[in-house]
């Protein structure tokens, strides 16, 4: 999905307690482009050939600082949690979250919730893994979920905090 891109360099002394073993790289590291610096990308080593081994994406998450910056006072930080699965049959939970410009109301908070669930559901079920992965960093998904909760109440921003595959369809 990323290209052969080196993540790094790790010691062992036998290939096999490689496997299993967890890498966490940004994606300013991987494109050399900084201002991605905030997400942070985590790898799974999942076979090893000669002196190199073989990542599998497990997900990403956004750096703590980087959330803590955007929650202001007087305004409400709306999270959702959500287990969807793509059109190639991958599970993932997806926690999008929202950051409103004033304190909202329970019931436009209960409503900002359910459209940018409706709309990342919908989204997950038309695409595959990679095509989704490909949106929710590049924040694609991000700027379709502003733009379609954006009319029940003012918004500052939307992120997607963190993605991890909880499934994988199964290999025949």
């Amino acid at each position: 999905m990323f290209g052969r891109v080196a993540l790094g360099e790790t010691f062992a002394d036998a290939p096999e307690k490689l496997i299993g073993r967890k890498i966490n790289v940004t994606v300013g590291e991987i494109t050399n482009d900084f201002s991605k610096q905030n997400v942070k990308l985590r790898f799974k080593i999942s076979d090893v050939s000669g002196d190199t081994a073989n990542t599998k994406f497990v997900g990403h998450q956004l750096a703590n600082d980087y959330v803590g910056s955007l929650i202001k006072r007087q305004t409400s930080r709306i999270d959702v949690n959500l287990e969807v699965y793509t059109k190639d049959g991958y599970r993932l939970r997806i926690k999008p979250t929202c950051f409103t410009t004033h304190r909202a109301k329970t019931s436009q908070i209960v409503a900002i919730r359910e459209k940018a669930e409706e709309l990342v559901r919908d989204r997950a079920k038309k695409l595959d893994f990679e095509k989704l992965i490909e949106e929710v960093i590049q924040g694609k998904l991000s700027a379709k979920v502003y733009r379609s909760v954006k009319n029940v109440y003012p918004l500052r921003r939307v992120e997607i905090l963190k993605t991890e595959i909880t499934r994988a369809p199964s290999v025949q």
